[in-house]
């Protein structure tokens, strides 16, 4: 009875494994999912991506060499950069992200808001490596490592910051790149 259960369990797993990978190949070539970015993912898929994102970024971030508290010099200059290179996409305190932004999936996040989910070295990891397939860029390459930690100090203290507050840290620096509410 028990190498009948045996075998009758292995030939299950030897199904369902030749079962995920016709699937896995069916999808690809067959085109059936449907990648228009005018179209949202689908519940699954979202969630899916959200979820091995954050235990990505989580099991990756650290390491990074961040002072135990920002000064407000470099939260001034993270601030500028970010309107220069960020508002676009993720808005600012008070102010929409630009609209061509909203067509891309998945949607950038509104930062103000976001923010509270990450701690300081994610932040930092994900500014320095991006995010494959969200249209989040890799700054790493192209930043330098001042740079990288300004912007960290700064997106990190967005929660909380009113309009105003972003007005008096970037100094009107390019902040006619996003729409008021």
């Amino acid at each position: 009875m028990s190498k009948r259960f045996g075998a009758g369990l292995g030939l299950g797993i030897v199904g369902t494994i030749v079962v995920a990978i016709a699937v896995w190949i069916t999808v690809p070539y067959t085109g059936i999912y449907n990648v228009a970015a005018s179209d949202q993912h689908a519940d699954a898929v979202r969630w899916a991506f959200d979820t091995t994102m954050h235990r990505s970024v989580a099991n990756r971030a650290g390491g990074a060499d961040l002072p135990e508290s920002f000064s407000r010099d470099l939260i001034v200059q993270g601030a500028q950069h970010y309107a220069e290179t960020c508002a676009h996409c993720h808005g600012t305190p008070g102010g929409k992200p630009a609209e061509w932004s909203r067509g891309m999936r998945p949607e950038p996040p509104h930062l103000t808001d976001a923010a509270t989910e990450w701690t300081p070295q994610q932040i930092h990891w994900i500014i320095t490596n991006g995010i494959k397939m969200t249209g989040m860029p890799a700054f790493g390459p192209h930043h330098s490592s001042e740079e990288i930690v300004a912007l960290t100090a700064f997106v990190t203290t967005l929660p909380g910051l009113t309009a105003d507050d972003y007005a008096t840290l970037t100094d009107g620096a390019n902040g006619q790149a996003t729409e008021r509410p």
